[in-house]
């Protein structure tokens, strides 16, 4: 059994510059909080943006039976760091009444039904992959990864940040890092990386808003909401609505994320800003959803998913590359004149990438 996945195949729904300010809190209030963020810390080891090579499209080969059937495992570490921990609950096994096997369970089922039901795509390796999660890890951990196989939670440190397992776009957005994983496998550095925190933030809340049956205009396009505890000021990790306003607090300080290239921030911390400037691409996606209308995953959402999944994602892919290929996959499903294409370049446009 392994004691922890590998640091560098981890990308975490919460960014290392978040933890780091917790983890510098010297006030004796905050002490448990600081403990905790200092722990997770740890787990993002610095040759995270150098991640181990991941497998593209597995080829399924002539006459190989893909497994379409949703098929997920949920196991509960019981606050240690051993993955992947006991079994809690089995595909088809009834609800366990602890809310983060059970929320995991649904999450992950949730997520599979928008890439099979929408997208036509069996599983997230389009190969029939089982989804596995474990919950309860480690001691007091703010934070919840994709670590190559499965998804990992934590239950939060109880003062900033509650369960991970609470927030369906944290289950959409983990899981959508496997998505990127047998597709484009983009570089976690840089824009590359930023896009593919961007794709996750993107399905994250297409899940949510299908689970609920939101349209574009009626969504909240928050990825993390119901994170926070009622002491932080904010109401979710990023905004893909309003890139820099997801939290303004005294202790998390402002919602770091630029809207625009005009605001790109130039730094070497966080693989270079993956999570930050994640807020760019993010923003063209809701500005082209929003002009289009109607629900989002239904032609926005179409339209990432075969960009991402076309085969033409280089692994260095940078915002233009991508705002190319996203136009282009719009143009061969929706036809040259169509309004989505339209709304596809007005919303990159729009943002300064193209």
């Amino acid at each position: 059994m392994n004691t922890r996945a590998d640091a560098h195949s981890h990308c975490s729904i919460v960014p290392p510059y978040l933890l780091a300010r917790l983890a510098g809190l010297q006030a004796p209030e905050h002490h448990e909080a600081a403990a905790a963020a200092r722990r997770a810390l740890v787990q993002l080891d610095p040759i995270h943006s150098a991640r181990a090579a991941a497998p593209r499209d597995p080829s399924r080969g002539a006459g190989t039976a893909v497994v379409l059937a949703l098929r997920r495992t949920i196991s509960d570490a019981r606050g240690s760091e051993s993955l992947p921990g006991e079994p809690a609950r089995r595909e088809g096994d009834p609800a366990t009444g602890d809310p983060a096997v059970d929320e995991a369970y649904a999450g992950l089922g949730a997520t599979h039904e928008l890439f099979s039901e929408v997208y036509g795509r069996a599983s997230i390796d389009d190969a029939g992959l089982p989804l596995n999660a474990t919950v309860h890890y480690g001691r007091q951990y703010d934070n919840a990864f994709w670590d190559g196989s499965r998804m990992v939670f934590g239950d939060g440190d109880g003062e900033i940040f509650g369960r991970f397992t609470a927030s369906l776009t944290v289950i959409g957005h983990e899981l959508a890092h496997g998505f990127t994983q047998y597709t484009s496998n983009l570089r976690y550095q840089g824009q590359s990386g930023a896009l593919n925190e961007s794709i996750s933030d993107v399905f994250g809340v297409l899940v949510e808003q299908r689970e609920r049956g939101q349209s574009a205009d009626a969504a909240s396009w928050l990825v993390g909401e119901g994170l926070f505890t009622d002491q932080v000021e904010g109401n979710a990790l990023r905004s893909l609505k309003a890139p820099g306003t997801a939290y303004n607090d005294d202790i998390l300080g402002k919602d770091p994320q630029p809207a625009t290239m005009a605001d790109f921030v130039d730094t070497t911390s966080d693989n270079g800003g993956v999570h930050i400037n994640s807020g760019i691409p993010n923003q063209a996606f809701y500005i082209a959803a929003t002009r289009i209308g109607g629900y989002a995953w239904e032609h926005a959402g179409q339209v990432w998913y075969d960009a991402a999944a076309g085969g033409n994602v280089p692994a260095d892919c940078d915002f233009a590359q991508f705002a190319d290929i996203t136009v282009n996959a719009a143009n061969a499903r929706y036809g040259e004149g169509s309004p989505v294409p339209q709304a596809v370049e007005y919303g990159w446009r729009e943002v300064g990438v193209l």
